[in-house]
């Protein structure tokens, strides 16, 4: 298929799921399967895995290049599904992903950041940023988010911090920003395109956690509508595709070249795609296209009566559309319940863990400071009642009397680290390991963020500083979970050699 462009579909083929649709005519008509895989639609599988999946989902996992599925005149069923998200979103280009977001900042580094190229990152960008720029041997320089040093909560990019980075970096050429947070925070993306593009640099947007933004009035606007030249969207976070499912669009601005995206999606792509995953994008996309706003008024009613009664329980207070207006942040998603549990005397783990125990409930984050629940375009109403009743008793059943517990958080200057060397030539160099005490002063080659919060403490070819070494430290004690150390305990750590 070309990728310079997407086959235009009608908006009456909304309601089809052609890719879906073929998947499953060829699953169920009884083809001689004498290709891969080796389950066969399923008598080759183990007892439990069909037992666990049923026969209907191995009939559907079929490989890629079947006729009248992904092969054939153009458009194919897959093209048309493809054609019919790029719609949806209103994108010149949507590629489907089966190595979720993570597979499309990959690529977007692959494409807008070659070796030697500049780029501006934000600096609690997803750790497939960083990752990707490993992979392409991009040279970043990175912008703070606003930061909001009660709660240790990483906000947006302000317009300002982004014209100040790029006036910095003046060889850069795209941004790769994040809008919404993992807490709901969203940016100001038109303010932030406007900066950008005043400076000839492509906009890239990480909307991750927002697939469902610009379906329902109450929601924040797409990116993508809002002047951002490509925006990932999550689909299986939030809008119901299966884990692992994303999409990637490309507006139609020119500033980005759709077909070197295409040439490095093909490089980081499986030649084994899911069709499981990429029927589920199908399906997900007719959905939110046909009945989204529907679905979404209510699931938003009922997050907002949730909101209401759990702003009754002693000691919680709610971080919602208050927080509006602050630094770098534009808009909320109303499909986020973010509890700040500091009054309660227990930190977010406690309450999280209690909740565990006593409810079987899991919620999507913890931290010092709060609990972060991630509803889906879905939920039911049954299910938010429950989770506030939960809530209300376990809070007032542990709740501890004294002052409020303080959340952790960086000092001053702690997103903006000294970038020493280039993350690829850190991150690949031959490296020395050493106690975490003993590497103050030397150059990482370690990506590591605590999850949660998710800010990166240190990034590779970072200079590890006393103020990281401590905060990495803390992370460890109080429970944060810490992605891409090869230490988890931070005994030791990776340093460049010579460093």
């Amino acid at each position: 298929m070309n990728e310079a462009s997407t086959p235009k579909s009608g908006p009456s083929e909304q309601p089809t799921a052609p890719y879906l649709d073929a998947v499953v005519a060829y699953g169920f008509r009884g083809s001689g399967r004498f290709h891969v895989p080796g389950h066969k639609g399923g008598p080759g599988a183990d007892p439990g895995l069909r037992h666990a999946l049923g026969d209907r989902a191995l009939a559907v996992d079929i490989p890629q290049d079947i006729r009248g599925v992904d092969v054939g005149p153009s458009p194919t069923p897959y093209e048309r599904a493809e054609a019919l998200a790029a719609e949806a979103y209103g994108a010149a280009r949507t590629w489907f992903l089966t190595n979720g977001a993570t597979q499309g900042n990959h690529a977007l580094c692959l494409a807008l950041a070659p070796l030697g190229r500049h780029v501006v990152a934000q600096r609690n960008s997803h750790a497939s940023i960083v990752d990707g720029l490993v992979l392409s041997g991009g040279l970043p320089s990175f912008v703070a988010p606003a930061y909001d040093s009660e709660l240790g909560m990483a906000h947006g990019v302000t317009p300002a911090a982004l014209d100040a980075a790029l006036a910095a970096d003046p060889k850069a050429r795209v941004a790769f920003l994040v809008s919404p947070t993992y807490y709901g925070m969203v940016a100001d993306v038109h303010a932030l395109a406007d900066v950008a593009h005043a400076r000839d640099v492509a906009l890239v947007v990480d909307q991750s956690w927002g697939p469902h933004f610009g379906f329902h009035p109450d929601l924040p606007e797409s990116a993508l509508k809002l002047g951002a030249d490509a925006v990932l969207t999550s689909t299986h976070k939030i809008v119901g595709s299966l884990t692992q499912s994303a999409m990637l669009h490309i507006a139609n601005t020119g500033r980005i070249d759709l077909s070197a995206v295409g040439r490095a999606i093909r490089l980081v792509r499986s030649t084994s795609p899911s069709s499981l995953l990429m029927a589920s994008l199908d399906g997900a996309r007719r959905q939110l296209a046909v009945h989204g706003e529907a679905l979404l008024h209510e699931t938003i009613a009922a997050a907002r009566a949730t909101r209401a009664k759990l702003g009754t329980t002693p000691g919680l207070a709610i971080i919602a559309e208050d927080f509006v207006g602050r630094d770098g942040v534009a808009a909320y998603d109303p499909l986020r319940l973010v509890l700040d549990t500091r009054a309660t005397g227990c930190t977010g783990y406690e309450v999280a863990d209690a909740l565990r125990n006593a409810y079987d409930v899991q919620v999507e984050l913890a931290t010092v400071a709060t609990i972060v629940a991630v509803l889906g375009v879905g939920q039911s109403a049954e299910a938010l009642v429950r989770f506030a009743g939960d809530v209300d008793e376990t809070v007032k059943r542990i709740r501890r009397p004294g002052g409020p517990v303080e959340a952790l958080v960086r000092g001053p200057g702690a997103l903006s680290n000294e970038m020493v060397v280039a993350p690829r030539d850190a991150f690949l160099g031959v490296s020395d390991v050493v106690a975490l005490q003993d590497a103050v002063g030397r150059v990482s080659c370690e990506s590591i963020a605590g999850y949660p919060p998710g800010i990166p403490a240190l990034l590779p070819g970072e200079r590890i500083t006393a103020d990281t070494a401590t905060y990495l430290r803390e992370l460890v004690a109080s429970g944060a979970r810490l992605h891409g150390a090869a230490d988890p305990t931070m005994a030791t750590i990776h340093v460049l050699a010579g460093s």
